[in-house]
């Protein structure tokens, strides 16, 4: 933690006071305050945004001064520990997982004067402003290879919560999969959980005991991957961070969560007193989103296509959800290329035609 020294109270109304040019009181560090889901440790999402908190010192200095509070549970726990560092004089907090999204609205209420972010979550007020990544880019391109490179046409996905942000994700896969191998199934576990190693642990387990032989997640810890890796034969994909102590196998690519930018430019925004509620949506264009390397385990020309898709998708050439798409029931959802809109994504409540597991409500 960055912490500012001070003028001794005394000596700087004494320069004030004999009126020396250019000597005013020393400015008090802006309070940046974070909690995460996670545990810093996890090598995933909260890990991720570790790494933006500290990139904030880093460009800052002296300017800040931030803390954190890691695994803080949804509910209840994220409404005390927001109250704490709004107590504690934090002007900024940042709350990086959907589930605090309630809690950040009650708290943002109690405290107008202080400014909240919430990561991923779409309720907003005069003091709270919300921001996402497109993750379904990134789960589009591990599609592509999770299709050319399966064995058994058997892909599997372990779903946190099942929220619009994690469908997109299995939709996403699942259709660039299909695209390149019209053989491919789709199964889902879902662990009701953002971070738990046993349940991840589990989930992987039972997708590889039906034939999974590539294995997707959108939880955070990196127990599927040494699950796959004692299964030898399967391959993943980093979540949120590179995960790179598994590759060049099971962890053949990664989607890489790149928040140091937006934390970055935000605190600015504090700084310059510019700060306002606004929605941000950053996907592969924007750099929020990362492709992580693609390792020798991949074949050249799917790497190269799957390198192909991410450079087209940040120039805006081609949208991960361009049509003919149906829903899952057969009914249409996006005519001959056609491409959502950001309200019908941030909705996203079903399955794509193809896949057969049902969709928990």
């Amino acid at each position: 933690m960055k912490r500012r020294t001070f003028l001794s109270t005394t000596a700087a109304l004494g320069a004030l006071s004999l009126g020396l040019p250019g000597l005013a009181q020393a400015q008090e560090p802006l309070k940046v305050g974070f909690i995460y889901v996670g545990p810093v440790g996890d090598m995933g999402w909260s890990y991720q945004h570790e790494q933006g908190r500290q990139a904030i010192e880093a460009e800052f200095g002296d300017r800040v001064q931030t803390t954190y509070m890691e695994s803080v549970p949804e509910g209840p726990d994220a409404e005390r520990a927001l109250t704490q560092l709004a107590l504690a004089g934090n002007s900024l907090i940042f709350a990086t997982s959907f589930g605090y999204m309630d809690a950040v609205m009650n708290v943002a209420a109690k405290f107008p004067n202080v400014k909240f972010e919430h990561a991923t979550g779409y309720k907003r007020a005069e003091n709270v402003a919300t921001y996402d990544a497109r993750f379904y880019e990134g789960r589009a391109i591990q599609g592509t290879i999770a299709g050319r490179m399966t064995k058994t046409n058997k892909i599997g996905y372990i779903g946190s919560f099942p929220i619009p942000e994690v469908v997109q994700g299995i939709n996403a896969a699942f259709i660039h999969a299909r695209k390149v191998n019209p053989a491919v199934e789709m199964k889902v576990v879902w662990a009701y959980t953002w971070f738990d190693p046993a349940k991840e642990a589990d989930a992987a387990a039972a997708l590889i005991a039906e034939g999974c032989d590539v294995v997707m997640q959108h939880t955070d810890s990196t127990a599927p991957q040494a699950k796959a890796q004692e299964a030898g034969n399967v391959i993943t994909f980093g979540q949120a961070s590179d995960m790179s102590a598994f590759a060049p196998m099971p962890r053949v690519g990664s989607t890489i969560d790149d928040w140091a930018p937006y934390y970055i430019e935000r605190v600015g925004k504090m700084l310059d007193g510019t700060w306002t509620s606004d929605a941000t949506w950053g996907g592969i264009g924007s750099g929020m989103v990362g492709i992580g390397e693609i390792t020798s385990a991949v074949p050249a020309e799917v790497k190269a296509e799957a390198l192909a898709m991410a450079d087209a998708i940040g120039k805006g050439e081609y949208h991960p959800f361009t049509g003919p798409l149906n829903k899952q029931d057969g009914t249409p959802w996006l005519a001959a290329g056609e491409t959502p809109d950001d309200g019908q994504l941030a909705g996203l409540d079903f399955y794509v035609e193809g896949i057969t597991a049902e969709l928990p409500k």
